[in-house]
């Protein structure tokens, strides 16, 4: 059985990446003899879809279970209904968590484990400015014409 890590470089020496759908690199490992692979993940950098694109390229490796630091619920479900089971929470260089695994100190999931877009930068939460950089900022009183008035109307409007 082919076990695929979410890498940040590709090697058994490399640290886990936290993230499934948008990791750089996984490294496909036989668990027993601990020959590898490498591939790099072409999904990293999609526009949108990457966690399903990047579990349907891992399933067509024929891998059985995946390890990673978090996987959201696209990409998990699109894992399970490929029959790859899921594993969160390793951490640390490849090697170790592989071996953790073998270990039955990781667990597979029986859920995700983070939201939706996760991986898409600062947990996938856009603001108020809708991820332009922008944001709309209230300053207060527009007749307001020195700072201490200013504050005084933001104090009254909370």
């Amino acid at each position: 059985m082919k076990v695929a890590i979410s890498a940040l470089a590709p090697d058994l020496d490399a640290q886990v990446d936290p993230r499934f759908g948008r990791c750089q690199h996984f490294v496909i490992v036989d668990p027993e003899s601990m020959e590898f692979e490498t591939l790099d993940n072409s999904s990293a950098m999609a526009a949108g879809g990457a966690g399903i694109s990047t579990a349907q390229t891992i399933a067509d490796k024929g891998v059985g279970v995946v390890l990673t630091g978090n996987c959201g619920p696209n990409a998990y479900q699109a894992l399970s209904a490929a029959g790859v089971q899921v594993v969160t929470g390793a951490s640390g260089r490849i090697r170790n968590a592989v071996e953790a695994y073998k270990a039955g100190k990781l667990q597979p999931n029986a859920q995700p484990s983070v939201g939706s877009h996760y991986g898409a930068g600062m947990g996938g939460a856009r603001g108020i400015g809708r991820g332009t950089g922008r944001a709309m900022v209230s300053r207060g009183d527009p007749q307001a014409t020195n700072p201490e008035e200013e504050i005084e109307t933001l104090k009254s409007q909370t």
